[in-house]
């Protein structure tokens, strides 16, 4: 069995708060390193589950058993028993981990019933960092990272993909409240992978869709919270440069992305007019995954200008900033780095790295040239 880097941060959580709750895709593991875990476990989403967890609650609180609720938004009646027991004894730590596949900001009976009661961890699918042992590198960006999505047994992909976004747009989302029939679902998904990368313009994609840029921002909301998409910030500061100041969205996992342009093998995907946009996705999703599941705090944006200069990622860790540039390229040049130091000096960046496929890594401390395997390992060791 695979290891979860976020498995320490969740224990390490339970071990200062009353409850934990590891959100994330549906799919991506939550069930599994929460079975890793003892604990007296509970699936929400089983009518059975819910009237045991009824009747055995008064038994289930008293003792000092780690309880586990799978699913836990689809059971609200929850949230309010949560927080009488955990108001009954606020300092009792490791009482409670909630599985979710939404996030909180599509679960109003958390903010509402556990706020200041609970920490929140998310877990993705599979970091590059957990699948050292699985596969070629190019393997595991063509599937993506879940489980079950092709990177562990090849055959799955890209089937196990289509089915799990069928599954999403007819089922899941519009239980989770996304008011789209799945047929307008369906469309916007194939939009976004088109879109992957680039700027968001909800009014182009509303008139594309017969719908407002009001409802269509509205839909991406459920997207960005059911964790499919990522909108990335454009970097805020005055320059003396006009800034662009529009989200970029990407999909968070590569896989899905491939599967929606009918992609199906690494050498069909390198002759793709966008495999660019998709490595660069790729990197961002690996890099903020490794920080979240280490717990890091940090803020994640883009940096571009009226006049193309551009960072594809700022990370800003309070008392350092780092930024890098990403290129799909196995032999960056000294023109690259060039332009990465001239676009960083005018954020004071502290640490710049170019991430490429190179195999011959290149420079040192504040300025380095590599692939993503070490970049990914500097964020480790150093991104603090």
């Amino acid at each position: 069995m695979i290891r979860r880097a976020a498995q320490q941060l969740v224990l390490k959580r339970l071990e200062a708060y009353p409850a934990v709750s590891l959100v994330g895709p549906r799919q991506c593991g939550k069930t599994t390193l929460a079975r890793m875990i003892d604990g007296d476990y509970f699936d929400l989403e089983q009518p059975p589950e819910r009237l045991r967890l009824d009747l055995e609650w008064e038994g289930l609180i008293a003792r000092k058993n780690l309880v586990i609720l799978d699913e836990a938004q689809s059971w609200p009646e929850i949230f309010t028993r949560l927080r009488g027991a955990v108001d009954r004894d606020r300092k009792r730590t490791g009482r409670f981990l909630l599985l979710g596949s939404v996030s909180p900001s599509l679960m109003a009976q958390v903010s509402e019933s556990l706020a200041g009661r609970l920490s929140l961890v998310e877990l993705t699918p599979f970091l590059l960092t957990e699948l050292k042992a699985k596969g070629s590198r190019g393997r595991r960006w063509l599937c993506g990272g879940y489980p079950d999505g092709g990177v562990l047994e090849a055959t799955r992909f890209p089937r196990w993909q289509r089915d799990y976004l069928s599954l999403l747009s007819q089922r899941d989302l519009p239980t989770w409240g996304l008011p789209a029939k799945p047929q307008t679902t369906d469309r916007l998904l194939r939009m976004l992978a088109v879109l992957n990368g680039q700027a968001w313009n909800a009014s182009q994609v509303g008139q594309s869709l017969g719908l407002s840029y009001q409802t269509v921002n509205s839909y991406l909301d459920y997207l960005v919270g059911a964790f499919l998409i990522r909108r990335l910030p454009p970097y805020q500061a005055s320059l003396g440069k006009r800034l662009v100041k529009t989200h970029k969205v990407y999909w968070r996992d590569s896989g899905l992305l491939h599967a929606l342009m009918n992609v199906s093998d690494e050498k069909t995907l390198l002759v793709q007019p966008w495999v660019g946009a998709s490595w660069e996705g790729y990197v961002i999703e690996q890099a903020l995954g490794v920080l979240s599941a280490e717990g890091r705090t940090y803020d994640a944006c883009y940096f571009r200008t009226s006049d193309r200069y551009e960072l594809d990622l700022v990370l800003d860790f309070g008392k350092e900033r780092w930024t890098v540039e990403i290129k799909l390229t196995s032999s960056p040049g000294p023109e690259d780095m060039a332009r990465l130091d001239k676009t960083a000096d005018l954020i004071k960046a502290s640490r710049r790295f170019l991430v490429s496929q190179t195999r011959r890594p290149s420079g040192s401390g504040r300025r380095i040239s590599c692939d993503l395997p070490s970049f990914l390992d500097h964020l480790r060791e150093n991104g603090s």
